[in-house]
This record gives C-alpha cells, sequence and structure tokens, in this order.
C-alpha cells in the first residue's frame, strides 16, 4: 500500500503556477504519486484564492478535482474539536485553519506525509507528540 499524500495550499501553488520559486521540485513530486493526494476544503479555499489572477492555474486545479488526482477527504463538522485543540495550542505560530485540518487528517489516516512549502509543519504535531512525515524542498 503506498503512502497518504495530504497536499497543502502551497504545493498547488507550486506545481500550477510557473512562476512560483519550488514549480520544478513540486511539479516533479506531484507527477509521481501513484494515488490521489488528499486535502480538506479549507486548503481548496486557500489555493483558488492564491490561484484567482492565474486563470490557467485555476483552471487545472479544477480539472484535478474533477479528475479526482486531489481529493477531498475532510469532514470539519465531524472532527471539529479534533480540529480547534491545534489551532489553540499553535496559535502563537500562529496556526492556519487549513494546517489545522491538514494535521488532523494526519492523525486519521494511516501512513502518511504531508507535501507542503510551509516549514510551520515542522513544529506541528499529530497526537501531542508525534512529528509528521513531510515531503518538502527545505
Amino acid at each position: 500500500m503506498a503512502r497518504t499524500v495530504l497536499i497543502d495550499s502551497g504545493c498547488i501553488i507550486a506545481a500550477l503556477h510557473r512562476r512560483d520559486q519550488h514549480h520544478a521540485w513540486a511539479r516533479a513530486h506531484f507527477d509521481s504519486f501513484m494515488d490521489p493526494c488528499l486535502t480538506c476544503e479549507a486548503v481548496l479555499s486557500e489555493s483558488f484564492f492564491l490561484l484567482q489572477r492565474a486563470r490557467q492555474a485555476t483552471d487545472a486545479l479544477c480539472a484535478l478535482l474533477e479528475r479526482k488526482i486531489v481529493s477531498v477527504e475532510y469532514s470539519f463538522r465531524a472532527e471539529l474539536a479534533a480540529t480547534l485543540g491545534p489551532l489553540r495550542r499553535y496559535a502563537n505560530v500562529p496556526m492556519s485553519f487549513a494546517d489545522a485540518c491538514l494535521v488532523r487528517m494526519a492523525e486519521v489516516f494511516d501512513d502518511v506525509a504531508v507535501f507542503t512549502t510551509d516549514s510551520d509543519f515542522e513544529i506541528y504535531r499529530r497526537h501531542g507528540r508525534q512529528v509528521i512525515p513531510l515531503i518538502t524542498p527545505y
């Protein structure tokens, strides 16, 4: 069974926007994944917002979702308390809502790695103490 990849907005942007500093790195990794990348609606909201001026990139993200290459596998309603905990714990970082959702997803799914350009994930822990495996350019 392949490792489950949880994708953050930074990698979505990098993979789809040729001018991003991490474009080549993100694209190479993204193209190598065999299974869909999982994410949450908060990551998609950030991604669409950040890509709004890059029409082709927005269309490409829509296509990734339609083809289920990126798939939403998170319900904030079901994970409310478990998502708000990290938001409070890492308030000094500060942690975004999208990051809190991905940390919770890293707790729920087995054998995961977070595909991110956000160095804050080096600080975050799942289940309070466990390092979250990362795919990062740093």
